[in-house]
C-alpha cells in the first residue's frame, strides 16, 4: 500500500526510522510509567489513550501535557522534577515490558540490511531508552547508529538530528528518507531535505495521518522497503 501514485524515491542511498508507533507500540509503557507518577503525587491516573496524544516530542513534554491533566498550569513548575524523576524511575525499570513490534518489522529491517543501505533509528525517545528498547528486541545491530531526543541540543520536528545522521552516513538529505508515524516526522523531513514515508498505525498525537505532508503512506517498515528498494542505490557501491 502506497497512497501516493507520484512517490519518487530514486537514488535513496540511506534509511532513517523513527521508533514510538513506527518500530514498537509503547502505549502500555507510557500508561504504566506516566500513571505511576500520578499516583506519586496523589492525582487520579489519565486514560493511556488521552496520553499518547502526547508522545512524540521528548520527555519533558509528556511530563509536563500528563502533569496538565490534573493540576493547575500555576502547579507544574514545582511538580516537574519530582514528576519527572518518578516517570524515568519507572520507566527504566520496566522498559519494554508493555508493548509490541509491530507487524512487518523485522522483516522490513533485514531487507534494508540485506540491500546494504545503511538505517539509522532517529526518536524523540531518550537515547538510553531507545537503545535498551531496540536491545529488548534484538534489533540492536539492524542500525548503524541510534539519536535520542537527547543526543543534539536539537529534536524533532527540527531537522537537526536528520542532517546530523546524513553527515554521519556521508549522504546528501536528498538521498535520504524518513520513516515514521507523526507530522513531527514528516516536519523535521521536509525541514532537513529528505523524504518522507508514513506508518498508518502509531499516534501522530491524536490526529488523522491524512493531515500530514508526507511523500506516502505505506502499510508497514516492510512496505516501506519495498517502497524504497527498487530505486535505492547502495551506499557500499561508491
Amino acid at each position: 500500500m502506497i497512497q501516493n501514485p507520484h512517490l519518487q524515491l530514486d537514488g535513496i542511498r540511506a534509511v532513517l526510522i523513527d521508533l514510538d508507533g513506527t518500530l514498537v507500540d509503547t502505549a502500555g509503557d507510557f500508561g504504566v510509567a506516566l500513571n505511576a507518577m500520578l499516583a506519586d503525587l496523589g492525582a487520579e491516573p489519565v486514560p493511556v489513550e488521552r496520553l499518547m496524544t502526547f508522545v512524540g516530542k521528548g520527555t519533558a513534554n509528556l511530563v509536563r501535557k500528563t502533569l496538565a491533566e490534573r493540576f493547575p498550569e500555576s502547579d507544574i513548575d514545582a511538580l516537574f522534577e519530582r514528576a519527572q524523576d518518578k516517570y524515568e524511575a519507572v520507566y527504566t525499570s520496566i522498559n519494554g515490558e508493555n508493548t509490541a513490534l509491530y507487524p512487518e518489522v523485522r522483516e522490513g529491517l533485514a531487507a534494508l540490511r540485506e540491500a546494504g543501505l545503511p538505517v539509522a533509528c532517529i526518536t524523540n525517545k531518550q537515547h538510553r531508552f531507545a537503545v535498551d528498547l531496540l536491545a529488548h528486541y534484538g534489533l540492536s545491530d539492524q542500525f548503524d547508529l541510534v539519536y535520542g531526543g537527547d543526543s543534539w541540543p536539537k529534536r524533532k520536528p527540527d531537522p537537526m538530528p536528520l542532517v546530523k545522521a546524513c553527515e554521519a552516513f556521508g549522504v546528501t538529505p536528498a538521498q535520504t528518507v524518513l520513516v515514521g508515524d507523526s507530522g513531527n516526522d514528516a516536519q523535521a523531513a521536509r525541514a532537513a531535505g529528505c523524504r518522507s514515508l508514513t506508518v498508518p498505525y502509531g499516534y501522530n498525537h491524536g490526529e488523522s495521518i491524512q493531515t500530514i505532508d508526507t511523500d506516502g503512506i505505506v502499510a508497514s517498515i516492510l512496505g516501506a522497503a519495498r517502497a524504497i528498494l527498487p530505486k535505492a542505490t547502495s551506499a557500499l557501491a561508491n
